[in-house]
């Protein structure tokens, strides 16, 4: 056990450097290698694929012989956006989807 120990830790500390050094070198270095200004123009949408890709599959589930599945979750995620859209409040964004969340969840157990 413990001659694997060190293998362990080692390799952690590796992929934190691995780590630091990939997510710094450009912060560092930046100044030297300009991006081209397509390229930063398409950078402006990567943080919104990113958000959208880890949320519509949470929304709606997909399921191979069914397809997507529609759920509470979707329901609230509605009711909290068109808020969101009503007020532009980020607080009741969160606050009014996991009410609503909650309330669907008690009105209509599975």
């Amino acid at each position: 056990m413990i001659s694997q120990s060190w293998y362990v830790y080692s390799a952690i500390l590796l992929l934190a450097a691995t780590s630091v050094i990939c997510r710094t070198g450009y912060v560092l270095f930046g100044h030297l290698l300009p991006l081209p200004d397509s390229l930063q123009r398409a950078l402006r949408y990567a943080p919104l694929a990113a958000l959208t890709g880890i949320i519509v599959p949470e929304l709606l589930p997909w399921h191979p012989e069914a397809g997507p599945q529609v759920d509470l979750r979707l329901f609230a995620a509605v009711i909290a956006t068109a808020l969101f859209c009503w007020t532009r409040n980020s607080f009741l964004l969160i606050a009014s989807g996991m009410v609503v969340l909650w309330t669907a969840r008690w009105v209509f157990p599975s």
